[in-house]
């Protein structure tokens, strides 16, 4: 494993009434590429959520640390400054924001990133291009009106302009149809060659990972991490699912 990027230590964590993360130990390397696979419900996306410091979620035991620092505590935007970026499944309409603001204020905030607005215009434009985006995107209200397959390309502008150093995409892939999901593919890979940043893939379609080199499969079950293994288990799990991990996990078994 390269120099650990993200390690998630002993956490528990959930909403005021419900856990659903139970004892979670993750470590990913800068520049890696990790998938997690689960049944619908399993807490992946819960997971993602709380390395990312949504406040919904409470942690109520463990550590998160990030760039060798503990980041257990911190708010999501101090994460997100760090280089931690999340691609929600389901992106909210902000209306009243045009797009071209957003990403102009976002960019500000981070000072590695600064750039006079001519630059600015002229790589979100190259970004948007790659895309197979039309610029009229750009003076659209963030994520209003648009459809599943404009926000996950929008979020895709949004990855590869910020290039951070660590990539959540939770189920960026889902709903989407064979073009939209060709684009997102091509963004995800543009970020790998342009960023090298790591990435953390939350995925049922297995399609988005045809084009990446996975260095390691993580399987989730009610909110345990009940298997982890190289590519290859992306496979097995396609030929067989999930119900062998489920039954290991109903019967206390071993991590593979």
């Amino acid at each position: 494993m390269h120099d650990t990027l993200l390690r998630v230590s002993g956490i528990n964590a959930g909403t005021e009434d419900k856990p659903i993360l139970h004892d979670i130990d993750l470590a990913v390397g800068a520049g890696e590429t990790h998938v997690l696979m689960g049944p619908n419900g399993a807490g992946k996306s819960t997971l993602g959520r709380v390395i990312m410091g949504d406040p919904a979620y409470q942690v109520n035991s463990g550590t998160i640390e990030f760039g060798g620092e503990d980041i257990t505590d911190e708010a999501a935007d101090k994460r997100s400054l760090a280089g931690i970026f999340l691609s929600y499944q389901a992106p909210v309409e902000v209306p009243g924001v045009p797009l071209y603001s957003y990403l102009r204020t976002i960019t500000q905030k981070r000072p590695e990133l600064k750039m006079t607005a001519r630059k600015f215009r002229a790589r979100v434009g190259e970004i948007a291009d790659q895309l197979d985006m039309s610029g009229s995107f750009l003076t659209r209200e963030l994520n209003v009106g648009f459809s599943g397959g404009e926000k996950k390309k929008i979020e895709m502008l949004q990855l590869l302009l910020l290039r951070p150093k660590l990539a959540i995409l939770d189920e960026t892939d889902s709903g989407l149809d064979v073009d939209a999901l060709s684009v997102v593919s091509r963004g995800i890979e543009a970020y790998r060659a342009d960023c090298g940043g790591a990435l953390l893939v939350i995925t049922h379609n297995t399609r988005i990972l045809e084009r990446l080199s996975v260095d390691r499969t993580h399987v989730m079950v009610q909110g345990r991490l009940v298997a982890e293994g190289p590519a290859s288990l992306i496979d097995d799990i396609d030929a067989h699912g999930f119900e062998q991990f489920e039954r290991a996990n109903a019967s206390g078994g071993d991590r593979a």
